[in-house]
């Protein structure tokens, strides 16, 4: 059966839409690949770009469970396998550029992937991710059994820390957008926390969460800096005070986090599923 329809054979405007989203990015890097907009070191902008979409569209996996507690949208559950193998798909564009930018030289690449941590650590995340892929069909979950088969999966939450951390630990000097991630990680783990605890996700909870997220992510940018560049964490943590020469990540964290509260509090919903008997938040 075609990916754009649902499991009643009718076509599905929601998966539809997934899958544009999964391939528009693709569609966009190959356009200013042709154009020449990719700057001074194309491939290397092009390698940087397809890892960055894969954990885009990791988080974006990982935020299908927080959004069906919170708004009540069950349907996500039909889009979450698309983004996964979407998220894996451009890992995986994200090791074939690299390896072009080796000149596909497999020894050579071999052995950089051993002697370089970050290259260790996201070829390692890379691995699980295509064991989850591999696995994701309907047959697989039958082979496997439901049980086995959640606690493969399972293995998102330290592959997405995984990722990450191969994103700060080749941004160098400018770690603002890997923060920005390692925010968003760290809210959507929280959310996994509460509805795992059955903790109603109603505004004043979904707001707390936010709060200590925004402030996680400040304090993590702020030490990452500090062990990594030696930048005071003081100077990094002040300078979330000054919105007129950017939005520091903590700020996104923390206004994403907001506006699911509000969407929180303006579901009845939320109330209903903290009574309910908890389910593992996969």
């Amino acid at each position: 059966m075609a990916p754009w329809y649902d499991r009643s054979g009718r076509f599905s405007v929601l998966k539809a839409a997934a899958l544009a989203c999964a391939l528009l990015p693709a569609l966009w890097l190959a356009l200013r690949w042709q154009q020449g907009w990719l700057g001074a070191r194309p491939l290397n902008e092009a390698i940087h770009q397809a890892g960055l979409w894969s954990i885009r569209f990791l988080l974006a996996t990982l935020a299908v469970t927080p959004l069906r507690h919170i708004g009540g949208w069950t349907k996500l559950i039909s889009i979450r396998r698309i983004l996964g193998v979407t998220a894996l798909a451009y890992g995986l564009l994200h090791l074939v550029l690299y390896a072009g930018d080796q000149a596909f030289d497999l020894a050579k690449i071999a052995s950089e992937i051993v002697l370089r941590t970050y290259l260790t650590i996201g070829f390692l995340a890379l691995c699980a991710m295509a064991a989850m892929g591999a696995t994701s069909t309907d047959a697989a979950i039958r082979r496997l059994g439901a049980a086995r088969w959640r606690r493969l999966h399972a293995l998102i939450h330290p592959v997405a820390v995984l990722a990450v951390l191969h994103f700060f630990m080749q941004s160098k000097i400018d770690a603002s957008e890997a923060a920005l991630m390692l925010g968003f990680l760290v809210l959507l783990e929280l959310y996994r926390v509460l509805i795992r605890r059955r903790i109603a996700l109603t505004f004043v909870p979904l707001a707390a969460t936010a709060a200590v997220a925004g402030l996680a992510t400040a304090l993590l940018e702020a030490g990452w800096y500090a062990a990594a560049t030696k930048v005071p964490p003081d100077a990094v943590l002040e300078a979330n005070l000054y919105l007129d020469l950017a939005v520091r990540p903590a700020w996104w964290v923390l206004g994403v986090g907001l506006s699911a509260a509000l969407l929180g509090r303006a579901t009845p919903r939320a109330e209903a599923d903290a009574r309910r008997p908890a389910r593992a938040a996969v």
